[in-house]
C-alpha cells in the first residue's frame, strides 16, 4: 500500500514531496530517467467566442521511473521539466463483484499519471480534471487516486498554485479536492479515499498518514534552524523508514493486506510460494550476471506475463520497492532523489547505494508571478 506526503510548510521549499511505491518486488521497472513524450492532438483551451480549438505541442520531457510490465510503460510518479507533476496511489478495493471499480482492469493506473505528464503544456490542471472525468477518460482503470498539477510560483505571496487529486470515486469535476494552495499545510494520501489530515478526520485517517503526517510536521520544524538540504533530505528518507509491520515476513499476503494500512515501510513478506519465487529470481539473476558479456538488466526474465492474469502481477514478495524525495524551492529549482532498494533479480540494496539524484529548474516556474505583478 504505498503512501505519498506533501508540505507546503518549509520556509526555502515551495513543496515537498515524499513517495513509497509497494509493489511486487520483482515487478520489472525501470531507474528514473528522461524521457520525451509527443502531447497528443486534444481539445486545449476556449476562444474568446467560446469555440473550442486543438492545439498540438512539441515533445515534452519527463522524468520519471517506468513500469516495464505493461505495454503502456506507464509510472506512479513524474515531472516535467514545465513543471508538470503527478504521482499516484493505487485504491484498495474490498468489493471484488463492484464492476465500476474493478481490482484490476485492462488499462493501465500507470497511464493515468503519463496522461498528465505528456500533456499539452497549454492545458491547465483544471482543463486535464474536466478532460479525465467529464469524457470518462477514468473508466475501465482500476481503482486510484491520482494527484497532479502545475508547479508554478503564484500570486505576490510566496505560494504555489493548488494541486487536484483525481479519482474514480469521483463522478464529476465538482468533487476533486485542491491541496496545496496554501503555505503551512501538509498532506497524506494512501490506498483510500482522501481526508484532509485536520483534527476532525484524524481518526478517520489510516495510521500510517497520522504518522506520517506527524514525523513529517517534526522533520520540517527540525530543518527549519541550521540543517542543511542533506541532513533534511536524509530525514525525510527516514520517515519513508518508518515501520510497524508485523516480524514475522513469512505471512501470507491475504493475511498481510490489512496490516499494510499500519505502516509507512513495508518489509518484503510473503508465503512459502511467493517466497520460492523470489529465491528463484535471485538465482537466475546470479546466473546471468556470471556470463562476461551481461549488463545490469533493466527487466526480469519470467516464464509468463503475470498481467495475463486477473489480478496482474503476483511473483514474489510484496513490500517497499522504491523511495522518492522531491524538493522544490522558491526559484523553481527541483532535486529529484529516487532510491531502490532491490535490484532487478529481488536481491536487496543496501540504503543510499540505489540513490540516483537529478536536479533541474522548472521552465516557466514564475510565469504566473509576473502576470500578477
Amino acid at each position: 500500500m504505498c503512501i505519498v506526503l506533501l508540505t507546503t510548510a518549509h520556509p526555502k521549499y515551495a513543496l515537498v514531496v515524499l513517495d513509497n511505491r509497494d509493489e511486487y518486488i520483482l515487478r520489472p521497472t525501470s531507474r528514473p530517467h528522461w524521457w520525451t513524450a509527443k502531447p497528443e492532438r486534444h481539445i486545449a483551451s476556449a476562444s474568446a467566442n467560446g469555440s473550442k480549438r486543438s492545439t498540438e505541442s512539441n515533445e515534452v520531457e519527463v522524468l520519471s521511473s517506468r513500469d516495464l510490465q505493461r505495454a503502456e510503460r506507464g509510472t506512479w510518479l513524474g515531472i516535467t521539466k514545465g513543471g508538470n507533476f503527478a504521482v499516484l496511489t493505487n485504491y484498495r478495493e474490498t468489493d471484488t463483484r463492484d464492476a465500476a471499480h474493478p481490482v484490476a482492469a485492462q488499462r493501465s493506473r500507470g497511464g493515468m499519471v503519463t496522461a498528465w505528464l505528456a500533456a499539452d503544456p497549454a492545458e491547465s490542471t483544471e482543463q486535464f480534471v474536466h478532460r479525465m472525468l467529464d469524457d470518462g477518460g477514468v473508466k475501465g482503470v482500476g481503482g486510484f487516486s491520482l494527484i497532479c498539477g502545475k508547479l508554478r510560483r503564484v500570486g505576490r505571496e510566496k505560494n504555489i498554485e493548488p494541486l487536484a487529486i483525481i479519482s474514480n470515486r469521483c463522478d464529476h469535476a465538482g468533487q476533486v479536492p485542491w491541496i496545496c494552495g496554501e503555505r503551512g499545510s501538509l498532506y497524506g494520501l494512501s490506498n483510500a479515499t482522501y481526508l484532509e489530515p485536520s483534527e476532525r478526520n484524524r481518526e478517520l485517517l489510516w495510521p500510517k498518514i497520522r504518522n506520517g503526517v506527524d514525523l513529517l510536521n517534526d522533520a520540517v520544524a527540525a530543518a527549519a534552524g541550521e540543517s542543511s538540504e542533506e541532513e533534511f533530505v536524509a530525514s525525510l528518507f527516514n520517515i519513508l523508514d518508518t515501520e510497524n509491520f508485523p516480524s514475522d515476513h513469512t505471512i501470507d499476503l491475504e493475511e498481510g493486506i490489512p496490516l499494510l494500512k499500519d505502516s509507512i515501510f513495508i518489509p518484503a513478506f510473503g508465503g512459502k510460494e511467493h517466497q520460492q519465487e523470489m529465491s528463484d529470481a535471485q538465482q537466475r539473476g546470479n546466473v546471468k550476471q556470471k556470463s562476461p558479456n551481461s549488463e545490469a538488466a533493466e527487466t526480469l526474465t519470467i516464464t509468463a506475463r503475470p498481467d495475463e492474469s486477473p489480478n496482474g502481477f503476483q511473483t514474489g514478495l510484496y513490500g517497499t520497492q522504491r523511495q522518492t524525495v522531491i524538493l522544490v524551492d522558491w526559484d523553481g529549482n527541483v532535486r529529484y532523489t529516487e532510491r531502490a532498494l532491490w535490484d532487478c533479480n529481488g536481491n536487496p540494496v543496501p540504503r543510499g547505494e540505489g540513490d540516483q539524484t537529478f536536479e533541474f529548474r522548472i521552465e516557466g516556474w514564475e510565469q504566473e508571478a509576473e502576470s500578477c505583478n
